[in-house]
């Protein structure tokens, strides 16, 4: 059965007689009723009854994308084992269904007379041999010309031209990006799969076929765009005067289609009214050929108006109170063959220029109240089977072939819309009267339909332009009570146009939900509408404008302590931050563009403050001690990327900032503690390589033993670096005894010996002048009590830890020439530098 042509069950009716739903058309005892559904009218106090959530995964590009009606929709990276296979081509019988689906379902009610085409063969020959040479032609018309009658009539001559047949598509508020994956979709078995642009291009260039495409709405760059993707196709193009054209590079055949001919629009009218035209009739119909440019539609109205006129000829009282359906049948012959036929004048000419008052005048109640409904929506008749749901009445659907009958609709797609021109004309004869509350009761009906677990994808999104214009109704009309139920209705619809795959549908929704929610104040609606918007974005690749709609999605959801639909928010842009130009996560788990993974912008900093995230850096610090917080400012270098946006790097603030730099401090002055000790203390030479008067021995180059650095006569200084004899420091009742080199200052020997021979006061001593050593005699000099200095005395450093050193014994040993010296086994100095000793003469000293 063709989808679009099912049962009123299906459709919200829970009715088994269709047709015949009350009780004396059933009989008491004829068919027990339906139980209600529990699914449908859940206990509001009771979560366990509620309807299940319907949930749908697809794949679009490298893209995992659930949609979730509630939460919103979550998307991931696909797995390996996820990816779709490559799609394959429909086949013939396939093809032929899918065409036949395109076209709108015949309408109930009596069957209208089959009408030519006349005076189009010249253009149907022309646009066949363009077509089969491979060339796409533009073929412009205005409304009510007869474009779709002469589309179908060529596109039954070249079902045998390409290799992929024909395609019909409709251009009614599609993009060339919607046309592209309807053409794909039309050729392509892809189910739950939605290619991304690059795989899109790559399968739509494959594509051979003929492609008839009636109201087109775009032109320029946008049409060259659609022509250039798909260069084995031809297109055969319908659109009005109106629409851009083509750009000078496209390439186009154009073809204009006007009006008929007098003789031909005569024809048209006889072959309307199914029956020869008087005189006056012709007459007649000669005016209005020129009023209305030989329009075949204002014919095909104007026998509307002659049938109706037949009628009250018999009867005239046939439309009064309830319309022509309830009384004869349109078909009856012996309405036009009665003897007391009456005469009445005929319409008007202005009536049959703009005839759409004066035919729904004559209408059935159930078609009046249709025609209320499709001016509230803006032109858009609602489906048949959504007929009586809405107007109330069981035999609602057979007004849409009262409609159509009388010339009131035209074909778009898969649905009728209202004909050319009948819009302005109804809302002059006041049906918009009431437009707001006939928007809210489609809108009402729409959102329960929607939403139902029973009602597919597929089918949501073959009537997506009667529930957008419901939605758009809504909001134009303002308030909160129509705000709210436009909120409700693209909370349901939005995630059916995304599982079915009509994503130009999905972000309408969005858009207008998002505005209504605003102006409703439903701020938790509003994050969602934010949040499916930035999903759309990342799908389409649109980086940027993901960012924006889900960071402001999360900024609402955190407000209202919505945990999982932050969570959810947070993984999305956590994954748009993976697909930005650079959005490599810098250490520390912060972006290089200034913000989170979780999309909070770290604030502006000075520039000679660097910048902290908003809830601290999580990494591990220094485990120091509590600091009292210091109004402290830790100066850093701003450095800029190879990009030349600025880098903002993340460190600690407020206490932990403070905590951490005197930390740092501290580690430093130890570390350089630690290097002056390490070089006070580096230079040991062994013993053996020293004098035991602290001067260094080398192996002359006379080879008579070794040459030591004598001090001259009258010098103050001893070799070891001191003043004098009495050289010991009187600070310290521990330092060494005269003539043994005690000082532990940088550059002297550390280790301790005793003198042989005493140097003469007065006498300063010679640098480079070297002497023999001399063989004393191992002597032990008593520590005497140095004379105090002229120089007052340099403080010592504390030492920390205080250490004692511990006596020494005084050993005998034999130098290179064979005298032997007291030597004093060297001591472990303490860690931190001696205090120079006070020296009596400024010129005595030393250098290190």
């Amino acid at each position: 059965m063709d989808p679009m042509n099912r049962g009123p069950e299906e459709y919200g009716q829970d009715n088994n007689d269709y047709g015949d739903t009350s009780a004396a058309g059933r009989g008491e005892g004829s068919r027990p009723q339906r139980p209600p559904r529990d699914a449908l009218t859940p206990d509001l106090g009771q979560s366990s009854s509620a309807a299940p959530v319907r949930t749908v995964q697809l794949v679009t590009g490298d893209f995992l994308l659930t949609v979730n009606p509630v939460d919103g929709s979550e998307i991931e990276a696909c797995p390996p084992g996820e990816h779709p296979a490559r799609p394959v081509r429909h086949r013939a019988e396939e093809r032929a269904e899918l065409l036949r689906a395109a076209k709108p379902p015949v309408p109930p009610g009596p069957v209208a007379p089959e009408l030519p085409l006349l005076e189009r063969d010249e253009e149907r020959e022309r646009l066949v041999r363009l077509l089969a040479r491979g060339r796409s032609v533009r073929l412009t018309g205005p409304g009510g010309a007869g474009r779709t009658a002469l589309l179908d009539a060529v596109a039954d001559d070249c079902a045998e031209l390409a290799p992929d047949g024909v395609v019909r598509l409709s251009g009614y508020h599609r993009t060339p990006a919607d046309l592209l994956h309807d053409l794909f979709a039309a050729v392509f078995a892809a189910p739950l799969h939605r290619p991304d642009r690059g795989e899109l291009l790559e399968l739509v260039h494959q594509i051979g076929a003929v492609v008839v495409l009636d109201d087109l709405e775009f032109g320029g760059t946008a049409l060259d765009e659609l022509l250039d993707a798909t260069p084995e196709c031809a297109f055969l193009l319908a659109a009005t005067p109106g629409t851009a054209a083509p750009s000078d590079d496209s390439h186009l055949e154009e073809v204009f289609l006007g009006g008929l001919g007098r003789s031909a629009s005569l024809e048209l009218l006889e072959r309307a009214v199914e029956r020869p035209l008087t005189d006056e009739e012709a007459n007649w119909a000669g005016d209005l050929w020129f009023e209305s440019e030989g329009l075949p539609l204002r014919f095909v109205q104007a026998g509307a108006l002659l049938r109706q006129r037949d009628l009250q000829r018999i009867d005239p009282g046939a439309f009064d109170s309830y319309g022509y359906f309830d009384g004869r049948p349109v078909d009856d012959a012996s309405v036009f063959e009665a003897e007391d036929a009456r005469e009445l004048p005929l319409p008007s000419l202005g009536e049959g220029a703009a005839p759409a008052a004066l035919l729904a005048s004559r209408l059935s109640e159930s078609a009046r109240d249709t025609l209320h409904f499709a001016v509230a929506l803006g032109g858009e008749v609602p489906h048949q089977a959504h007929l009586p749901a809405l107007v109330g009445d069981t035999h609602a659907d057979a007004a849409l072939g009262e409609l159509a009958h009388c010339g009131l609709l035209s074909p778009v797609g898969g649905r009728y819309r209202l004909a050319a021109g009948v819009v302005q004309q109804l809302e002059t004869a006041g049906y918009e009267d009431d437009a707001a509350t006939r928007a809210h009761t489609a809108a009402q009906h729409y959102a329960w339909w929607a939403g139902h677990p029973s009602v597919t994808p597929e089918r949501a999104a073959a009537e997506a332009d009667a529930l957008l214009a419901a939605l758009t109704a809504l909001v134009n009309a303002g308030g909160a009570g129509h705000a709210g139920t436009a909120v409700q209705l693209a909370r349901s619809a939005a995630p059916a146009f995304a599982a079915g795959l009509h994503w130009g549908a999905w972000e309408r929704s969005l858009r207008t939900g998002q505005e209504a929610a605003r102006i409703s104040g439903e701020v938790a609606d509003e994050a969602y509408f934010h949040h499916e918007l930035g999903i759309l974005a990342l799908c389409t690749g649109s980086i940027d404008r993901a960012r924006a709609e889900l960071e402001a999605s999360i900024a609402m959801r955190g407000a209202l302590a919505d945990k999982r639909g932050t969570v959810a928010g947070r993984r999305a842009l956590a994954l748009v931050a993976d697909r930005s130009p650079g959005g490599n996560v810098a250490a520390g788990g912060f972006a290089l563009d200034g913000r989170t993974p979780a999309g909070e912008e770290v604030p502006a900093a000075r520039y000679e403050e660097s910048a902290s995230p908003p809830g601290g850096v999580p990494a591990a610090v220094l485990a120091l001690p509590e600091l009292p917080s210091e109004n402290e400012t830790l100066v850093t270098r701003r450095s800029t990327p190879a990009g030349g946006a600025p880098v903002r790097r993340s460190v600690l603030r407020g206490a932990r900032r403070n905590m951490v730099a005197a930390g740092a401090g501290a580690l430093l002055a130890a570390v350089l503690g630690t290097v002056v000790t390490l070089g006070a203390t580096g230079n040991h030479d062994s013993p053996k390589d020293k004098d035991p008067n602290g001067q260094s021995a080398q192996v002359g180059d006379d080879k008579d033993g070794l040459n030591a650095d004598t001090p001259a006569d009258g010098s103050t200084s001893t070799p070891g670096g001191g003043t004098g004899s009495n050289s010991g420091n009187p600070a310290d009742p521990s330092s060494p005894a005269p003539g043994t080199s005690g000082s532990s200052s940088p550059g002297s020997s550390s280790t301790p010996s005793t003198s042989g021979t005493p140097s003469t006061p007065g006498k300063p001593s010679t640098p480079g002048k070297t002497t023999k050593p001399s063989s004393p005699k191992p002597t032990t000099s008593k520590p005497t009590t140095p004379p105090p200095s002229s120089t007052p005395p340099v403080s010592p450093t504390p030492d920390p830890t205080p250490t004692t050193t511990p006596p020494t014994t005084p050993s005998t040993s034999t130098s290179a020439s064979g005298s032997t010296g007291p030597t004093v086994v060297p001591t472990k100095q303490s860690s931190a530098p001696a205090s120079t000793a006070p020296s009596s003469s400024a010129a005595g000293t030393v250098p290190a």
